[in-house]
């Protein structure tokens, strides 16, 4: 212990080291220190009350409809002011900008020089009349200043990708956001609709249950008029777990508390999709659709890790500086070189790994590509029958509800039974669903649409809106 002590307190004293003092204290005045960041322990999803008071930047939605719509919860949220909160307040969005945080770091990181490496020993002689031997040396690593260019390039290739596969999911949030609004203003005329096939059924089932305790109808007839209001009966309770089912999945996507109910309002009529619209769209799809862009500057940043493996295949080098004194006091000063020799190794697997990646990388995004045609080629194929299915069953409509009509002024006046009127309010009741249903269908596949081609098609909701103005009163 003794000599070690010595030893320390000699370094203490060295001239050369005291000179290093100042230039550590000013280093570690430029550290970063640590802080604690406790988790929060308790529910933070969005409260109604919290909801009035969220204040929305249009300017940073991801799509032109969005950032030219004004936020205000005071009047109930339209499909759009929907859209902008899950936007903003989306829990797997929020993990996704983080992620976006962690890549501009990285980058950040890539772009920074690597740090010079000191080096310092101290001998101390056993003999008597030597001196003590030191040995300073300075080198910096040159390959990871050759490779920083290319390290830089693919680290802003990575971050340009994060950037713009947040911006494709923001596409996918929006679209599911316009999904369970259209299904939730669906369900909400819908089960009124319902609610009066399932009364009717039991109006029938009590009367006709009552006619067969006074020995006037058969147990088969029952029967039926049973399994009649159990289906109804039935039909309607899945609806309302539906409903249930969808207001949980809603407020889930905008981040809100379980007990939040919304109020959700109409949207303006917007001009009916066309082929050349679509046609128009889909020519650009290569340069408009985030995930394609993000998996082209992906394939960029592969392309540098390609060309800085390649570079790698060079000897790796650091320069250096050394000043040193023996123990019979001779100062010497030279320099040292690091240099590793590429006999075995020549980083040939490397070389041979992101070859390979980015070979993986293009056949990726020619399939994405090829696969976006092929969904937008079916969505087409299936509007084309469910354009057909509605106008069916729109041009039925008005014939049943003339019979229901006259049914049921039969029916007041008598001169027609229980049974027929049931049916003809029922076949009326399931016509207007039918409907309901179709119209639903084309809306969601619209916003499906929408996703998969961007803002170069209209909105979604005009043809469900104009269902619900007309039909459902």
């Amino acid at each position: 212990m003794p000599v070690f002590d010595a030893a320390m307190a000699a370094v203490r004293l060295s001239p050369q080291l005291r000179a290093l003092v100042p230039l550590g204290a000013l280093l570690l005045g430029g550290c970063t220190w640590y802080h604690r960041e406790p988790l929060a322990p308790q529910n933070t999803a969005t409260s109604a009350h919290s909801l009035e008071r969220i204040q929305i930047d249009a300017s940073r939605m991801p799509l032109p409809e969005l950032a030219a719509h004004r936020f205000d919860p005071s009047d109930g949220l339209d499909i759009d002011e929907v859209a902008m909160l899950a936007v903003a307040n989306n829990p797997e969005l929020k993990l996704a900008r983080d992620d976006l945080g962690i890549a501009r770091a990285q980058a950040y990181s890539a772009g920074l020089l690597p740090d010079p490496q000191l080096s310092v020993s101290s001998d101390y002689p056993g003999a008597a009349g030597a001196t003590r031997a030191f040995n300073y040396g300075l080198s910096v690593d040159v390959m990871a200043i050759v490779l920083r260019s290319a390290n830089r390039q693919s680290a802003d290739a990575t971050v340009a990708k994060t950037d713009l596969g947040l911006l494709w999911q923001e596409w996918q949030i929006v679209a599911q956001a316009r999904q369970l609004f259209i299904k939730t203003r669906f369900q909400q005329d819908t089960l009124p609709l319902l609610q009066q096939q399932r009364e009717l059924a039991r109006t029938r089932y009590e009367r006709m249950a009552e006619a067969r305790r006074d020995g006037n109808l058969t147990d088969d007839t029952l029967s039926a008029a049973l399994t009649a209001y159990s289906d109804a009966r039935k039909q309607y309770a899945d609806a309302e777990r539906a409903a249930q089912q969808t207001h949980h999945d809603l407020n889930a996507l905008l981040g809100l508390a379980p007990e939040v109910q919304l109020q959700l309002t109409g949207s303006e009529d917007i001009a009916p999709l066309t082929d050349p619209t679509l046609d128009a769209a889909l020519a650009s799809l290569a340069q408009r659709r985030p995930d394609l862009i993000a998996l082209q500057a992906g394939y960029e940043a592969q392309e540098q890790k390609y060309r800085a493996a390649i570079l790698s295949q060079f000897p790796s080098l650091s320069v250096g500086f050394v000043r040193a004194r023996d123990t019979s006091n001779i100062y010497t000063s030279g320099f040292q070189i690091n240099l590793s020799l590429p006999i075995f190794n020549r980083n040939q697997g490397n070389v041979a790994i992101e070859k390979a990646t980015r070979q993986r990388l293009r056949d990726e995004y020619q399939t994405r590509l090829n696969q976006a045609y092929a969904d937008v080629a079916q969505m087409r194929a299936d509007q084309t029958i469910l354009t057909r299915q509605l106008q069916q069953t729109e041009a039925a409509l008005p014939d049943v509800d003339i019979a229901a009509q006259h049914a049921a002024a039969a029916y007041a006046e008598h001169n027609l039974a229980l049974g027929a009127y049931t049916d003809a309010q029922s076949a009326a009741l399931s016509k207007r669903v039918d409907v309901a249903t179709l119209r639903e269908s084309l809306a969601e596949q619209r916003v499906g649409l929408q996703a998969l081609l961007g803002s170069a098609i209209p909105d979604a909701f005009s043809c469900a809106q104009n269902f619900i103005d007309t039909h459902a009163k």
